[in-house]
């Protein structure tokens, strides 16, 4: 089935010539333009008397395919033309004499422009020649349908999207054998057969406290969370350089990984710095801590499983060390602070214990508030006597008449009885060549006795404290218990040869997936 014909809006101008439609359907005589001028920008002045339509027509009529009309315009607008449709850039370039279906060769676009012009029409001619017979030249007519031409075109791009599709194919495993493959089978044939077979020795260890005999502090006592803070200290100590070293120095850390029979992954070079030794160490000594049981684990790998226990119970030692030095000052400082606090006590209370019996030496008495007792006692009673004499003496001079020997004798007794009662009292209160006054002495022993109760009293105290700081002291104390004892293991636990090849694939292949997706990213955002 023929297309139908398009109508084309063209400006009409001058005649081109007086050839008639069959020099406008590609014979020129006229008008043909000499190939050797450079190409002008221009449009093509139709004549008046139909026969470009005539020649458009003949275009149409010629079954060209839709890639031979682009291909048409391409030309002629590289050759400064401006047509309007198809049809007329394929008319316009065979009236300049140009084919427009014509391939240009690669090697040609590297030659300049001038060279090209000036070389072509002397290469070959582009306008058709004439024939010696009168026969009508029609246009050359493609023998297929147009869904034959279809089905060809469409066959061919096809055949040249699975040539693409089969070449991208081939890059992408290209570049995943480069990126993913050959690195896993490296490393797979490391953990094969490179990498030295290790033994691991594993261990479980829980620091516990000592049972509190009562109070608040009884409560958390048989729980992890006493002891909470004391497991994480030890476990930042088993990884510490500090328990690296010491275990170099004790068990030979550095010389066992230094041996020359190890991989060159696994080995420790003889004249390595601490930094990379405390690397291996850490890489090989695995120490986590479960906060809900208060249990530490433990593994520790080397190349011999006897060595790797001895590693591990040297490892369980300094942690024994560790615990029992956390808590060890501070039930050192509280003994040692109430042992003090005793010391001093006995002290005070010898001396005022020495203060008493020194007063009672120096005085002239041996007990001197019992002789004050008994001069207060003579003291009372020379009073009731005075008494008795001075009521006597009342009872005398109440007489009208009284007998005066009775009443001289009777003041004779209230005499002698103040003097013996002012000889007591000056014996209470005066003051010996020695020592001061019966009385003042017997003040300063009576304060003396109390200074030693006192100090009796603090003595007690302080052997309570100490007592209870003997108790905290042990109620505070750290136990290490090891749950599962180190032994040497038969079988290597590393490498796990098939785990970390695949782990090995998936990080490759995790890395390419990313790099391919931000590729893909930037070259889009780079076209658009």
């Amino acid at each position: 089935m023929k297309p139908k014909a398009k109508r084309f809006r063209i400006r009409r101008s001058t005649p081109v010539s007086p050839g008639g439609p069959a020099a406008a359907a590609g014979h020129p005589t006229s008008h043909s333009v000499d190939a050797g001028s450079a190409p002008k920008t221009e449009r093509i002045q139709r004549p008046a008397d139909g026969g470009v339509e005539q020649a458009l027509a003949a275009i149409r009529e010629e079954g060209l395919t839709g890639r031979q009309l682009r291909m048409a315009r391409r030309v002629a607008y590289r050759h400064g033309l401006k047509p309007n449709t198809d049809h007329e850039a394929v008319y316009m370039l065979r009236l300049k004499g140009i084919d427009p279906f014509e391939r240009e060769n690669a090697l040609d676009l590297m030659v300049p422009k001038s060279e090209t012009t000036d070389s072509a029409p002397k290469a070959k001619a582009q306008l058709p020649q004439k024939v010696a017979t009168q026969t009508k030249n029609l246009p050359a007519t493609d023998p297929r349908s147009p869904a034959e031409r279809r089905s060809q075109e469409i066959r061919v791009i096809q055949e040249e999207m699975a040539r693409r599709r089969n070449m991208r194919l081939r890059l992408l495993f290209t570049r995943l054998a480069a990126f993913v493959m050959i690195p896993t089978i490296l490393a797979g044939w490391y953990f094969f057969s490179v990498a030295t077979p290790m033994y691991a020795s594993k261990s479980e260890f829980l620091i516990l406290k000592a049972e509190s005999s009562g109070g608040m502090g009884g409560l958390l006592s048989g729980t992890q969370f006493a002891t909470n803070q004391d497991a994480i200290a030890v476990q930042s100590y088993l990884t510490s350089k500090d328990a690296m070293l010491r275990l170099d120095e004790d068990e030979g850390f550095r010389e066992h990984f230094s041996q020359n029979w190890l991989d060159p992954v696994r080995r420790l070079e003889p004249d390595a710095s601490i930094e990379d030794m405390f690397k291996l160490y850490k890489k090989y000594v695995q120490i986590g801590y479960d906060p809900t049981e208060g249990v530490i684990r433990m593994e520790v790998a080397a190349a011999n499983p006897q060595i790797a226990t001895d590693f591990s119970n040297a490892l369980i030692g300094y942690a024994e060390e560790r615990v029992d030095n956390l808590s060890a000052r501070k039930r050192e400082n509280a003994v040692s602070d109430a042992q003090k606090g005793l010391q001093d006590a006995e002290m005070a209370r010898r001396e005022a214990q020495e203060r008493l019996v020194r007063l009672q030496q120096e005085s002239s008495v041996l007990d001197p508030r019992a002789r004050i007792g008994a001069l207060q006692a003579r003291i009372e009673t020379v009073e009731t006597q005075l008494q008795d004499k001075n009521l006597q003496l009342q009872a005398l001079l109440d007489n009208a008449r009284p007998n005066q020997s009775r009443v001289e004798g009777v003041q004779a007794d209230i005499r002698r009885l103040q003097a013996l009662k002012d000889e007591i009292n000056l014996e209470m209160t005066a003051h010996t060549e020695d020592a001061g006054s019966l009385a003042e002495t017997a003040v300063q022993i009576q304060m003396a006795e109390a200074d030693l109760a006192t100090r009796d009293m603090m003595l007690a105290a302080a052997l309570e404290r100490l007592d209870q700081a003997s108790r905290d002291a042990d109620s505070q104390a750290r136990y290490l218990t090891t749950s599962v004892y180190p032994l040497p293991s038969q079988d290597p636990s590393y490498p796990r040869a098939f785990e970390n090849t695949l782990l090995t694939f998936l990080v490759f292949s995790g890395i390419y997936l990313l790099i391919s997706l931000t590729a893909s990213i930037l070259r889009e955002q780079v076209a658009n």
